[in-house]
């Protein structure tokens, strides 16, 4: 038996050539029945698209390039991890590869892209860790580039494709939790002002406290990690003596139940404290998390990008924000 062919597929899964194309090219225009039934004669039959082939004809490399930031601590830094491996799992069924390179900022970051794109014909970009005044999305956008972020434009207006998580809402649901357990002197434990996730996340801790009359909470800014957890805790507690903890990070929520520990204080039975991020760390401590849909996030930006190839993009750009949810636990 020779190599499976585009007719072969189709006529196993009684469906034209076209179609079987479709299903490999551009999902969303097939039924979910057909798209199935395509998908098993794939399967069955082993076929492999000619990415060769494709390439030529359509002049494209089948590369999207991917920028690793810095490395952080081992706790929070896990959900880039969990980020990067949806996100090649989900190009690879469309045929597509992740190029990762590394710069040490912005205009480093645009270099890299001026010389993938000359040397390697890299059709777009992810971009993670968006930030105020982002160098990097001006400068694709100016060249008329494919991009799509795992993060919004704080600050600007919305310009480009964009998918993110509504971290206001991730921690209005853990304020509001904390709330009708009974807790009054609820703390929130951040980042410096001027991040766009740090602020936003501090924002729905603000605004669960306001819809339950409990006005200005007391709050601490610190660099993340667990020592800078553990030094916000204590500051906390001398001067305000909160009974539960909101959290920007599971790295500074397990900083603040580490200090909570070493003052005798329960943390669950004392005083609450939940997280963000749900990291593995935080399933085997039992923290209290808010849980973020990576999965999600990675195949919509895999599809917003996809469309942003083919030239389907509408007048408006194409956006999406993710509600996560709240993962109750020991804390």
């Amino acid at each position: 038996m020779g190599r499976p062919t585009l007719n072969s597929v189709a006529e196993a899964a009684a469906v034209s050539r076209q179609t079987v194309s479709n299903v490999i090219n551009s999902p969303e225009v097939v039924s979910p029945e057909t798209r199935e039934r395509v998908l098993a004669a794939i399967e069955r039959l082993g076929y492999r698209p000619n990415t060769a082939a494709r390439q030529m004809r359509t002049t494209r490399s089948q590369i999207i390039g991917l920028c690793i930031p810095p490395s952080g601590n081992g706790v929070s830094g896990v959900v880039l991890d969990q980020f990067l491996h949806s996100l090649t799992a989900t190009a690879e069924r469309y045929d597509h590869r992740i190029m990762l390179f590394t710069a040490a900022d912005d205009e480093a970051e645009t270099r890299a892209y001026a010389d993938l794109i000359a040397s390697v014909g890299i059709d777009g970009f992810v971009l993670t860790s968006t930030h105020h005044d982002d160098l990097r999305t001006r400068w694709l956008l100016e060249r008329q580039l494919p991009f799509v972020t795992f993060g919004r434009p704080w600050g600007a207006e919305d310009t480009h494709p964009w998918v993110d998580v509504d971290g206001a809402a991730g921690t209005r649901l853990a304020t509001d939790h904390l709330v009708r357990q009974g807790h009054r002197r609820i703390a929130f434990v951040g980042w410096p002002e001027g991040s766009g996730s740090g602020d936003d996340r501090r924002a729905g801790w603000a605004a669960g406290l306001a819809a339950a009359g409990l006005g200005e909470g007391p709050q601490i800014a610190v660099f993340d990690g667990v020592e800078g957890g553990r030094s916000a805790a204590a500051r906390l507690l001398e001067a305000h003596e909160p009974t539960a903890f909101v959290c920007a990070s599971d790295s500074l929520a397990l900083g603040v139940t580490a200090e909570l520990r070493d003052r005798g204080i329960r943390p669950g039975a004392d005083a609450a404290v939940i997280g963000f991020d749900d990291t593995p760390t935080a399933a085997v401590l039992g923290l209290s998390s808010v849980a973020q849909p990576i999965a999600d996030v990675a195949a919509e930006c895999v599809r917003r990008l996809r469309t942003a190839l083919r030239g389907e993009a509408g007048s408006e750009p194409a956006t999406t924000l993710f509600t996560p949810h709240l993962v109750l636990r020991t804390t």
